[in-house]
C-alpha cells in the first residue's frame, strides 16, 4: 500500500500520541499495590492488570479522535473494522509478568499494518523513558541518552553473537531443541526481556531473539522497528511471522541464515 510522505508523518505523529497516552496509564499503576491482577487462563497463568486495559483504552481513544478510519487489533479489546486499509496492532503491556513483578523490561507495542504486514512500529518503555520507532527504512530512539538513529549489528559469526529469549522453555520440546542448537553456538544467552529484547536488537546491542508461541500483537511492532534498523524477522521457516507463531529476529541476513539452519536441523 503506497503512502504519501504526509500520510507517513501523520501515522508517526498519532503513534507518538498513543505511546504518550499509554505511558500515563501504565506508570500510574506500575510498582503499586493496586494492579487489579487477574489471570486470563483456567489452566496456566496469563496475567492482566488495570493498566493493560486502561492503556489500550487510552490508545483507542486517541485513534477515535485522530484516525477513526483505521482498523484496530488490540490484545485486550479485540478488533475494530476500518475503511482505510490500515490496521493498528496494539499490545498495551508486552511483558505483564515483568510489569507485575516491578521489572522495567515490559513495554507498550504499537504497529501500523497494511495487507502485507507492519510498516511502522513503536516499542516504548515508559519507566526508563525509552522509545524506539521504525518504519519505511528509518529507525530512531529517544531516551535518557538523548535521541538519534539506530542500526543493527554486523556480527556474522554465531560464536560472537548474543541471543535473547523471554522464556527458557521456548514453546514445545521440539522448539526447545532447536533453540538449544543455536544457544550452544553463541557467546551469551539471556532470558526474560520481553519486547525490550527486540528493542536492544534494533539498537545494535544484541544479535538474535528467538521465541515461539507469539501473537500478532507481540511481534508486529518489533518487526517494523528491527527491519527499519537493518535487521530481519521471520518465522523459523524463513517466511512472514507478522501473524504470530515462532519468530527469529536477527541483526543481519548472514547471522539469520545461520540461526535458521540450526533451528531447522533434525
Amino acid at each position: 500500500m503506497a503512502l504519501s510522505d504526509s500520510e507517513k508523518s501523520d501515522l508517526i505523529r498519532v503513534a507518538r500520541l498513543m505511546a504518550d497516552a499509554a505511558r500515563t496509564e501504565t506508570l500510574k499503576f506500575f510498582r503499586s499495590h493496586d494492579l487489579g491482577l487477574e489471570n486470563k487462563l483456567v489452566d496456566g497463568f496469563d496475567p492482566v492488570t488495570h493498566a493493560d486495559r486502561a492503556a489500550e483504552q487510552a490508545m483507542r481513544e486517541v485513534l477515535s479522535s485522530e484516525r477513526p478510519q483505521d482498523a484496530i487489533l488490540g490484545e485486550e479489546f479485540g478488533e475494530k473494522t476500518g475503511t482505510s486499509g490500515l490496521q493498528w496492532v496494539l499490545d498495551p503491556i508486552d511483558g505483564t509478568r515483568g510489569y507485575m513483578s516491578g521489572t522495567p523490561t515490559w513495554g507498550t507495542l504499537i504497529a501500523v499494518s497494511d495487507a502485507f504486514g507492519p510498516v511502522l512500529g513503536v516499542i516504548d518503555q515508559p519507566y526508563i523513558g525509552e522509545r524506539f520507532t521504525g518504519g519505511w527504512g528509518e529507525a530512531s530512539f529517544s531516551g535518557p541518552h538523548g535521541q538519534g538513529v539506530i542500526r543493527t549489528k554486523t556480527t556474522e559469526d554465531l560464536p560472537k553473537a548474543v541471543l535473547f529469549s523471554t522464556f527458557p522453555e521456548v514453546g514445545t520440546p521440539q522448539d526447545r531443541a532447536g533453540f538449544e542448537r543455536v544457544a550452544a553456538q553463541v557467546r551469551l544467552v539471556r532470558y526474560g526481556m520481553d519486547c525490550y529484547a527486540y528493542a536492544l536488537l534494533a539498537a545494535g546491542q544484541i544479535d538474535l531473539v528467538i521465541e515461539a508461541g507469539l501473537n500478532s500483537y507481540d511481534i508486529q511492532a518489533p518487526i517494523a522497528v528491527i527491519e527499519a534498523a537493518g535487521g530481519i524477522v521471520t518465522n523459523w521457516e524463513g517466511g512472514p511471522v507478522h501473524q504470530g507463531g515462532r519468530a527469529v529476529a536477527a541483526a543481519n541476513a548472514e547471522i539469520h541464515s545461520k540461526a535458521l539452519k540450526l533451528l531447522q536441523s533434525v
